[in-house]
């Protein structure tokens, strides 16, 4: 019986973000990219806020993990993205305000900067080894949170993320949404 290692569990699940990233954002004008469903008086998050949202949170985090440099900054991605918020900002706390003043140059730009995001990722935990995985990370949780934790909750908010925008290119209808 062949075992089943932790790595390459991360590695699927990590593996299935890009293809549906890209489903959910190619060939989106900017227009559908910034679209914000209304829901009872309140406008949600759009295709590209959740696209960026999703990659930044796992630049983040990811670059915490290892104590190195945001694929972000290091690729210059802020420049070639317009996104108007600070270099720093990730969208945590975001009010509804200041998600609506989300803006990019195109679609294309946020696909490309995750998929520079994911390969620094698979690169990382292809590295990793159990005791790494096993390392803590964060003390300020009970139980305390190891790397492989953390990297289960990073693939989850991307997961949900991704869906959100799938969910969205759905609403808007049209032969663009196929």
């Amino acid at each position: 019986m062949e075992t089943v290692r932790t790595i390459d569990l991360l590695l699927d699940a990590f593996g299935r973000i890009p293809p549906l990233l890209a489903d959910a954002v190619r060939g989106l004008d900017r227009a559908a990219l910034l679209w914000r469903p209304e829901v009872d008086g309140r406008q949600g998050n759009s295709i590209g806020w959740l696209a960026w949202h999703l990659a930044r949170q796992e630049d983040t985090q990811v670059a915490a993990l290892v104590g190195g440099e945001e694929v972000w900054r290091a690729g210059g991605w802020h420049a070639r993205s317009g996104v108007p918020y600070d270099e720093a900002a990730m969208g945590y706390g975001m009010t509804t305000d200041e998600v609506g003043r989300f803006d990019v140059t195109d679609g294309e730009v946020l696909i490309a900067y995750y998929d520079a995001v994911h390969a620094r990722t698979v690169e990382v935990i292809a590295r990793m080894s159990d005791a790494d995985l096993a390392r803590i990370v964060d003390r300020s949780w009970d139980p305390p949170v190891t790397a492989a934790v953390r990297l289960v909750s990073v693939v989850d908010d991307a997961a949900q993320h991704v869906g959100q925008a799938a969910y969205l290119r759905g609403l808007l209808g049209g032969p663009e949404a196929d």
